[in-house]
């Protein structure tokens, strides 16, 4: 019998937007921020942000500038692996603020690229209580040291064209992307593709170990993946364009035929803005689930600039601005009520019912895994 592993990171993690939802009716929406005395009041230089592309709008680093006086520069990478090397060549100098996946945390503070947060100077009663508890055991806390503020959570499921390729919940899954009919029209991300393969596969009952335990073990890992791999490659004529950035799982729908994707909730959400007949929906195995939030590098020079932009970030009015600019969950109170319609409707039809008590998080992934990781996505990419 399979064992299920996602009520084993339930009981974990108890993280959902319901959950996040809960208690916060009584933030007032309409509070314009206020930086506290002892913050950046007169900064000199620029604030240095690093962040995923489609996260930081124009719009929003002018309402930073307006609520705070601080200027900031904003510059876009495409991928967690790109921003870590990019520290890593650089020594953790050049960025005042870095976005990484919760997840992935722990490989900057192995190699001593990010520095603890100051908790003092964190407003934390403006996030969310669980997103906070739960990053907690999903990686930003190391050796008892706290190094991320969490800023938002979204997820990687299953993006499809309404008219050629509909799915409804509860009957869809991670198997459509691999179903003979979708041969040459699918996209997905390698190292990803894995992990949702193999989370149809466990609930087949056909991996060897739990998947998690792939996370914990060398052993473990290549039991699983070396199933996963043989069945990815036999599978692989479905594969018409592989993604590692927005851009390009975007493009797989718009220019290279595609109608089926694993993609992140962003990307969908994104299309469909566009006006192009693409919904997005939480398979029945669980939709892979994430966190992200800001980092200080050791290298940042704006310290109490970057404390200040941490704390914009989880107001209701920054919170909203952001999530409906990066198409992603926002962690600021209150910051619900202030998002578009069209946002509200999109969330509503991607995790319908118990769709979010289903989610899948994230374990943390540490070097040795990643390495691996890397190993297996490539066989896969080169076969």
């Amino acid at each position: 019998m399979a064992f299920d592993n996602k009520t084993s990171t339930r009981t974990a993690f108890p993280l959902s937007r319901r959950t996040f939802l809960r208690g916060t009716a009584a933030t007032a929406l309409s509070m314009p921020f206020v930086l506290r005395a002892g913050d950046a009041l007169s900064s000199s230089g620029n604030l240095r942000i690093a962040a995923w592309a489609g996260y930081v709008s124009p719009e929003m680093l002018a309402a930073f500038e307006k609520a705070t006086g601080i200027k900031a520069t904003y510059t876009a990478y495409g991928t967690n692996d790109e921003i870590l090397n990019l520290m890593k060549v650089n020594q953790g100098q050049g960025f005042d603020v870095i976005w990484p996946a919760l997840d992935r945390v722990p490989n900057y503070v192995e190699a001593s690229l990010i520095a603890p947060i100051d908790e003092s100077k964190v407003e934390w009663d403006r996030c969310i209580d669980s997103a906070l508890k739960s990053s907690e055991k999903l990686g930003a806390v190391v050796d008892g040291k706290r190094y991320q503020v969490p800023t938002d959570w979204g997820t990687e499921a299953i993006a499809f064209n309404t008219e050629k390729s509909p799915l409804v919940y509860g009957e869809a899954s991670y198997s459509d992307l691999w179903k003979p009919e979708m041969a040459g029209k699918a996209t997905v991300r390698g190292h990803s593709a894995l992990v949702g393969l193999g989370l149809w596969l466990e609930a087949e009952g056909k991996l060897p170990r739990p998947l998690l335990e792939s996370f914990a073990s060398e052993e473990a890992m290549r039991a699983n993946y070396d199933v996963i791999l043989k069945e990815a490659i036999a599978r692989k004529g479905n594969i018409a364009q592989f993604w590692a950035n927005q851009n390009e799982a975007q493009g797989a729908f718009l220019t290279n035929g595609c109608i089926i994707g694993q993609t992140w909730d962003s990307t969908a959400a994104g299309l469909k803005e566009q006006g192009q007949p693409v919904s997005y929906i939480s398979p029945k195995e669980g939709a892979l689930a994430w966190m992200e939030g800001v980092s200080l590098p050791v290298g940042a020079e704006n310290i109490d600039q970057a404390y200040a932009f941490m704390n914009w970030m989880l107001t209701p009015e920054a919170g909203a601005m952001y999530a409906s600019h990066a198409k992603v969950n926002t962690t600021a109170k209150g910051a619900e009520a202030l998002l578009p319609e069209a946002d509200k409707a999109f969330f509503a039809a991607a995790y319908p019912k118990d769709a979010l008590d289903k989610l899948w998080w994230w374990p943390i992934q540490e070097s040795w895994f990643v390495e691996l990781r890397s190993e297996y996505q490539d066989q896969f990419l080169g076969a």
